[in-house]
């Protein structure tokens, strides 16, 4: 599973790609270098100087019993906690290398945005350089130079960036302020050092979500029509679907937070629901009975699916996590008072 590099420290294969797994993005520049910011602009600059002030920048400095956190998890956990390390960690490189690039790509054209994904770029290589440190107390890290050259890109349009990103900003931003609250109240269930840096974490990720807030309330057309609502409502169930998919597979790891991973995903989709309520027109109705009853059909059905390897054993079971997602995303949606860019 892994490759030497010393005699302490070994880079870690990357998992098999799945569709629960982080993936790096492409997009069209082009178009991006396009983009008006106007109607958003004293709202934009005011960001801008957040970003500018970089509120975290002594934030992330490791204290000198940090690295003992990783001397107190064994066995099944302590593997748990290194998965969770590796898909936050390429995550947050993916973004990194997104957003370093749109800036490199924009900057002659379009300086004002280029800015902002530039700052945004700094953030994400300072957490994922943070959380490949922390692999390394496990004498393990990621090979990041060969991850960003042999990972597979996939092309979004700028909108689906914009979606999928926001999203994931907000999303990030109330997974780790739920953790940190609920760790605050219950210390003794604080099993690493990691837990005392979300408060600072997420609020990059909540300012991340505000900038691409912005960028779509400054093009109206991105959240007006059925067919944009249509793609909203798409992202949502991808976003929520693959959260709860994700976290039921890591149920042991909350128990150990002293969470209930299914609660806490419902936490998480609440606040997250109500925050993308202020920029979309539409959002899930995750208060319908049929909303979990579905997400625990994907559950059963991707448990059963981690147990065949056969293609054709393995299609009742994706063809049921399918239908289920179909139903999510097919399902009456709530409707927000967003109508144009405020």
């Amino acid at each position: 599973m892994v490759d030497t590099v010393d005699t302490t420290t070994r880079f870690k294969a990357p998992v098999k790609e799945t569709l629960l797994t982080p993936r790096f993005y492409t997009t069209d520049f082009e178009e991006l270098a396009h983009l008006d910011l106007s109607l958003v602009a004293e709202d934009y600059e005011a960001l801008m100087r957040e970003f500018r002030t970089d509120y975290n920048r002594h934030h992330f400095e490791r204290t000198r019993e940090y690295p003992g956190g990783a001397e107190a998890l064994t066995g099944s956990m302590r593997e748990q906690f290194i998965s969770f390390l590796e898909r936050s960690c390429v995550s947050e490189f993916s973004g990194f290398i997104l957003y370093k690039e749109i800036a490199r790509r924009i900057k002659s054209r379009n300086p004002a945005l280029a800015e902002g994904f530039l700052f945004m770029s700094r953030d994400e290589a300072r957490h994922a350089g943070f959380l490949n440190k922390t692999m390394a107390d496990f004498k393990l890290s990621l090979n990041l130079p060969a991850l960003k050259k042999n990972k597979q890109y996939t092309f979004f349009k700028p909108k689906f960036i914009f979606y999928a990103t926001y999203l994931s900003e907000k999303i990030g931003y109330f997974r780790y302020i739920t953790i940190f609250r609920h760790l605050e109240q219950h210390p003794k269930n604080r099993i690493h050092p990691l837990f005392t840096f979300f408060e600072n974490w997420c609020q990059d990720e909540n300012r991340h979500g505000d900038f691409f807030s912005l960028i779509m309330r400054a093009q109206p057309k991105l959240v007006q029509g059925w067919v944009s609502e249509l793609w909203i409502r798409f992202f949502l169930t991808a976003v929520f679907v693959t959260m709860y998919l994700n976290d039921s597979k890591a149920e042991a790891f909350y128990q150990s937070l002293g969470l209930d991973a299914r609660v806490y995903a419902m936490e998480v989709f609440r606040r997250t629901n109500r925050e993308a309520g202020k920029v979309w027109p539409v959002i899930l109705d995750i208060e319908s009975p049929a909303f979990l009853r579905r997400l625990e059909r994907c559950v059963t059905s991707n448990q059963c699916l981690a147990q065949v390897t056969h293609p054709l054993a393995q299609l009742p079971h994706r063809l049921t996590i399918a239908f289920n997602y179909l139903k999510i995303f097919l399902a009456p949606p709530v409707r927000t008072d967003v109508r144009t860019a405020r």
